[in-house]
C-alpha cells in the first residue's frame, strides 16, 4: 500500500483539510508537523503563539487518533526533515496546504522539487484563504493596493463548500520514525508562568472555534456591524486565533455565515467583509514579502521615527522607557494601558482598542511601527505573519489602503465614545482613580503637532 504523507503547518484540523483528504485517498496517511526555526526567513513563533501551538497540536493529535493517523513531531529545517521522514517510511506520496509568506513558498518548493527527484508525488492544496493571491488582480494585471475594489472583485467569486472527515481507519499501521516529544520543545513557559490568563480565557482546540463560530452566528453577529466597536461589551467573534492556527477555515466560516447574510441586517456583511480584510492582508504579504520590515509606502523611510532599540547616544534612550511603559499598560492613558493588560493576561485585545494603543505609539510616542508590531507578534495568540504588520502599516500610514497618517485616535475621545461607562478600562485599570495609576507620559495635544510636523517633512 502507498504510504501518504500529510505535512501540517497553520491547518491544525481534521475537518475541511483538503490535503488530509488527498492523503487519504491516496494512500495510508501519517500525519507530520515540523517546528522549524531555523530555515532562512521563517519568523520565530511568539511566546503567546507557542502556548496556543502547543495545545493545537495536543487536540490535532487526539482527532488524528480517532481517524487511525499518527502523528510525527519533528524540530528543525523543514527541507531537511521532509525528506528525513518521507524515505524512512518509503512514503510515495507528499501533500500539504499552500503558505503564502515569502519564505514559506521557498522551503516548500525546496521540498517539491526534492520529491520530484525522488519520483515522489508531491502536490499543494487551498485551504487556508478563500482565495489564491495571484489569481485576484486589477484590471491593469497588478495587484490591488486599495482593499473595496479588492472586496468587491474578491466577494463576487463562489467559493467552494467545506469538506467533511476522512473515513475512519485510514491510517498507516506499520513501523512509524521516532516522534519528538512534544513536553521537550517547551513551547509551555515555565519559568514563570505567565500563561494563567491564556488558560482561563481559551480552549486552543478545533471544537472551541466550531462552538465559538455557531455562538457568535446564533447570538451576536446581526448586531456586529455597532456592537464589534465596543471593547465594554461582547460583540465580537473571538475566531482570530482560530483562523490563525487553521483549527477553522475560511470555507467553514463563509458558508455558515451564508444563511445569516440573508435576514437583511447589516451584521452579517459587516463580518464578511472582516474576512475579506483577512484576505486583502495575505494578499499584501504575498506580493510583499518583507512586509513586517519594511513600509509599503517608501515615503515613511524618511519618517522621523524614534527607534527603541538604537543608542541612547542617538536621542532614542526616552523612547526606551516610553516603550517599556506602553508595553506594560502604565502610559497614563486609561484606554491604551486597558488594552495592554487585557493583552498581557489574555493574548487577545480588542480590535477598536488595537487601533487605538496603536496610534499611540506610532503617533504620540513618535515610535516605529516596527516595534509595536513585534510586541503584538509576541504577545498574541491571533498574531500571523500577514494580518500583524499589515494592520500595523494601516495604522502608522505607511500600508496599502492605509488610514491617512492625519487620522490620529484621541484615547480619551475614543474611551467615551466606545466605553462610555468606562466598564473595560475599570476592569484592565482598577487603580484608575487611586494615586497609584500614573500621570500621562505624554501630552497627547502636544504629541499630535509633532506628530503632524514628521508627516510634512516626509510630504
Amino acid at each position: 500500500m502507498n504510504v501518504s504523507l500529510i505535512w501540517f503547518r497553520d491547518d491544525l484540523r481534521v475537518a475541511d483539510n483538503p490535503a488530509l483528504m488527498a492523503s487519504v485517498a491516496d494512500g495510508a496517511a501519517v500525519a507530520l508537523y515540523v517546528l522549524d526555526e531555523e530555515s532562512a526567513g521563517i519568523r520565530a513563533l511568539g511566546g503567546a503563539a507557542k502556548w496556543w501551538l502547543h495545545h493545537a497540536l495536543l487536540d490535532l493529535r487526539d482527532e488524528l487518533e480517532r481517524l487511525g493517523i499518527p502523528l510525527i513531531l519533528r524540530r528543525g529545517a523543514a527541507a531537511q526533515v521532509l525528506p528525513e521522514v518521507a524515505s524512512e517510511l518509503g512514503a510515495g506520496t507528499l501533500l500539504w496546504n499552500r503558505r503564502y509568506g515569502g519564505s514559506e513558498r521557498a522551503v516548500d518548493t525546496t521540498v517539491k522539487e526534492w520529491a520530484s527527484g525522488q519520483g515522489i508525488h508531491a502536490e499543494s492544496f487551498q485551504a487556508s484563504l478563500l482565495h489564491e493571491p495571484w489569481n485576484v488582480r486589477t484590471g491593469a494585471g497588478n495587484p490591488y493596493q486599495v482593499f473595496t475594489p479588492f472586496w468587491r472583485a474578491l466577494s463576487a467569486q463562489d467559493f467552494r463548500a467545506p469538506l467533511g472527515l476522512p473515513d475512519v481507519g485510514c491510517g498507516f499501521d506499520g513501523p512509524l520514525p521516532e516522534s519528538d516529544d512534544l513536553e521537550k520543545w517547551e513551547l509551555l513557559p515555565t519559568t514563570p508562568d505567565w500563561a494563567h490568563g491564556l488558560r482561563e480565557t481559551w480552549r486552543p482546540t478545533a471544537a472551541a472555534g466550531t462552538e465559538a463560530l455557531g455562538e457568535f452566528l446564533e447570538g451576536r453577529v446581526q448586531d456586529y456591524s455597532d456592537a464589534r466597536d465596543r471593547p465594554d461589551q461582547p460583540g465580537t467573534s473571538r475566531l482570530s486565533p482560530y483562523l490563525r492556527w487553521g483549527q477553522l477555515s475560511p470555507f467553514q466560516v463563509w458558508h455558515a455565515l451564508a444563511d445569516y447574510r440573508r435576514e437583511g441586517t447589516p451584521g452579517p456583511g459587516v463580518f464578511a467583509a472582516e474576512l475579506g480584510w483577512r484576505e486583502f492582508c495575505w494578499h499584501q504579504l504575498y506580493h510583499n514579502p518583507d512586509l513586517a520590515t519594511t513600509n509599503l509606502r517608501r515615503q515613511f523611510d524618511g519618517f522621523p521615527w524614534l527607534r527603541p532599540h538604537a543608542s541612547p547616544a542617538q536621542g532614542d534612550g526616552a523612547a526606551v522607557e516610553h516603550l517599556h511603559a506602553w508595553q506594560q499598560g502604565r502610559t497614563g492613558i486609561p484606554l491604551v494601558d486597558a488594552g495592554q493588560r487585557e493583552l498581557w493576561h489574555t493574548g487577545f485585545m480588542h480590535n477598536r482598542v488595537r487601533m487605538v494603543a496603536a496610534s499611540f505609539l506610532v503617533k504620540n510616542l513618535g515610535i516605529d511601527w516596527r516595534a509595536g508590531e513585534q510586541w503584538f507578534w509576541d504577545t498574541l495568540v491571533d498574531a500571523d505573519a500577514a494580518s500583524n504588520p499589515a494592520n500595523w502599516q494601516w495604522v502608522a500610514g505607511s500600508g496599502a489602503d492605509a488610514s491617512p497618517f492625519f487620522r490620529i485616535f484621541n484615547p480619551l475621545t475614543q474611551a467615551k465614545k466606545f466605553d462610555p461607562s468606562g466598564k473595560y478600562v475599570s476592569r484592565w485599570v482598577p487603580e484608575l482613580l487611586t494615586p497609584e495609576y500614573p500621570e500621562a507620559v505624554v501630552d497627547l495635544a502636544q504629541t499630535r503637532l509633532t506628530a503632524l510636523e514628521g508627516y510634512a517633512s516626509i510630504k
